[in-house]
């Protein structure tokens, strides 16, 4: 008996071509080693469902000063907020910009990065054009505050924990009597709903007093189509306007749709004017079913801050960076030290600006160990506290090193890893690196670069880990996955579709948003649920010597510390790239039944297996090449069987022969 060890190193492999990745694991998902062990990772359960709406694309953890600890996410159009108990605010701006879910090929004046290109000229439509952004979210704590920067919005937003919601404004918004609404012809009140009738557009309205100037409404009507069918003909339009008594300022001013609607407003007024009305003279009858006006605390901009701001963060040494400000995607502007209100320089104060000497625009910024590190699209740049008069010294580390996107960098205690447009940098505390990559081609060749600003990294320092998330080539949300494994230095891949997430401190578990029809909030690296999704490795090919005999295989000697919770299966071939018709003599092989396997063509790959491991497993096949396969086992019905299998060196009793 000779066995041949299958002694692969830890990590996937998958640059160059498919023979040149012998003797090593080529693909996979959702599997990671330890001490050159194969495993698969943690799974994941709900934590929140329906967070938020939209695909969530920036994400924060922090602890108050109260203890409890806090989740904040945003999407292109909202902000939320969530206690550790689950109990969600929605502290989305009244008058947020809208951004964007995904990027869009840009077409216009004013698009792409600062300095490239010429002023004036239209930006071309074709697959190379710098695309419109994907609307991310830059959040950190300033002490107990939430501070955000939303890239459409550019306003520096901060949010103290307020989650006191005021009392109902609107007198009997539930029309439960005929009261305290002023009714135009064509009105009635009855039942429990406004009803309109009429055939001029004329007003259901109430004042509405006793508000706070200066502070955000959230204002909820129900709309109701009495014929209740999707006959657009007979469909009704209805509007809802609110001014300021006494300013006349137009507060709100929308169409409604069937059904809930929900809006913000912001009062310049003590007292308001709430209208309702059909949109014109001809619409069909329609119900007024529910109306309501409460205060709702929202982040809101910080006074006398720069705006126009692409992304911010909070340093080490507690002043606010807004980078990018002021519309300068160049320049790092800061606060007076612990004083977010005060951002003009002084010799009193240590508040400051500077536009780094870069041809690119800034990216991203990060805190790491005694130092603030800056990257743009093309170079690294690092700013260290110097104390008064220069606050601060700003260094360029790096060159032909720019990020990706606004989200590809995470810092761990060995420094911050990033992905560039074409590899990965690693910054040491002095300078930056470029990382060998073992999956470089399979990453950067499978790439949606029309989406590659949704690219978002996190750290997994449970595992020695940073995970980056990206779009493949036939996608246009998030998809796969690569991840260094930092401290015992090789690569992972695999699918999983996650648009943001913060590994665990204040919490016990690392979270990341998933996205279906709305946004729920998984916890990771816990229990064994996958979603019955694959959970697998495969390696690349193995031959004996150089592959000029045919491997004839008859036993597996499994090397599980779990064994019989893992299928095997081998794949088998002659040559990597011809094709040519075989006869069934050709080759000596066999399925699991013992019966003989018609090839077809020379190339084409056979499946043997599925193989349950024992000591030993008796299986038949035979090849030049052969590749194994290590995946979750499956019962009877075909359904996954996800454990904590452990998988260590696979031996072969293989024989040498010919063709015949």
């Amino acid at each position: 008996m000779t066995l041949l060890p299958l002694d692969i190193p830890a990590g996937f492999y998958r640059n160059g071509t498919e023979y040149e990745q012998s003797g090593r694991w080529r693909e996979g998902s959702l599997v990671r080693w330890r001490d050159n062990s194969l495993r698969p990772i943690g799974g994941w359960q709900e934590r929140k469902t329906s967070f938020c709406t939209n695909p969530v694309r920036g994400m924060h953890t922090w602890e108050a000063l109260n203890s409890t600890a806090w989740v904040s996410g945003g999407s292109h159009d909202q902000l939320t907020t969530m206690t550790g108990a689950g109990t969600l605010y929605d502290i989305t701006p009244h008058d947020l910009a809208t951004g964007r879910e995904d990027a869009a090929v840009g077409s216009g004046y004013g698009n792409g990065f600062y300095g490239v290109g010429y002023y004036g000229t239209p930006i071309q439509q074709f697959s190379g054009s710098v695309p419109e952004e994907a609307t991310t979210w830059a959040l950190d704590n300033f002490g107990e505050d939430l501070l955000g920067v939303h890239y459409d919005d550019g306003r520096l937003l901060q949010w103290p924990l307020d989650t006191t919601v005021g009392a109902e404004e609107i007198a009997t918004g539930d029309f439960a009597a005929d009261q305290d609404w002023t009714k135009g012809v064509g009105w009635a009140i009855s039942t429990g709903v406004a009803e309109w009738t009429g055939t001029t557009a004329t007003n259901l309205e109430q004042t509405v007093a006793g508000l706070t100037s200066d502070d955000t409404y959230e204002v909820k009507i129900t709309v109701v189509d009495p014929d209740a069918d999707a006959d657009p003909a007979t469909i009704p339009v209805a509007k809802i306007k609110v001014v300021g008594t006494t300013t006349a300022t137009v507060l709100l001013d929308e169409e409604l749709d069937i059904g809930d609607n929900t809006f913000r407003l912001k009062t310049d007024d003590t007292s308001v004017e709430v209208q309702i009305y059909a949109k014109t003279n001809a619409e069909p009858a329609f119900n007024v079913d529910d109306v309501s006006m409460i205060r709702r605390p929202v982040a809101e901009p910080v006074a006398n801050a720069p705006i126009d701001n692409l992304t911010m963060l909070v340093t080490e040494e507690r002043f606010i960076f807004c980078l990018g400000a002021g519309g300068n995607s160049r320049k790092v502007q800061w606060c007076d030290r612990e004083d977010l209100s005060t951002w003009t320089p002084a010799a009193t104060n240590e508040a400051g600006d500077i536009e780094l000497q870069t041809a690119g625009q800034i990216m991203q910024g990060i805190r790491t160990r005694g130092q603030t590190l800056i990257i743009t699209d093309t170079d690294a740049h690092t700013a260290r506290y110097l104390g008064p008069p220069y606050v601060y010294g700003f260094e360029r580390v790096g060159t032909s090193c720019g990020a990706i996107s606004r989200k590809a960098a995470a810092d761990v205690d060995m420094g911050v890893f990033w992905m560039g447009q074409k590899g990965f940098f690693r910054f040491d505390g002095n300078s930056v690196q470029e990382i060998a990559c073992d999956v470089h081609d399979y990453v950067f060749g499978d790439i949606n670069t029309a989406q590659q600003t949704k690219i978002w990294a996190v750290a997994n320092g449970q595992y020695g880990e940073i995970w980056w998330f990206y779009c493949s080539s036939n996608s246009t949300e998030i998809d796969r996955y690569v991840a260094l494994d930092y401290k015992e230095n090789h690569w992972l891949i695999g699918d999983l579709s996650r648009t943001s997430g913060v590994e665990r401190g204040v919490f016990r578990y690392m979270f990341m948003a998933g996205h279906d029809e709305d946004t729920d909030i998984y916890e990771h690296e816990v229990g064994l649920n996958y979603q019955d999704k694959l959970v697998f490795a495969e390696t690349g090919p193995v031959s004996i010597g150089t592959g000029e005999q045919i491997a004839r295989v008859k036993k597996v000697i499994p090397d599980e510390k779990t064994q019989g919770q893992v299928n095997l299966k081998f794949k088998s071939r002659f040559n990597p790239n011809v094709s040519r018709k075989l006869s069934k003599s050709a080759v000596l092989a066999f399925n699991a039944a013992g019966a003989p396997i018609d090839y077809g063509t020379e190339n084409d790959e056979i499946e043997h297996g599925p193989f349950d491991p024992k000591n030993e497993t008796s299986v038949r096949f035979s090849g030049r090449q052969i590749r194994m396969r290590v995946e979750t086992d499956t019962n009877e019905d075909g359904d996954k069987i996800y454990s904590q299998w452990r998988v260590g060196t696979m031996r072969l009793d293989v024989t040498a022969g010919g063709r015949r």
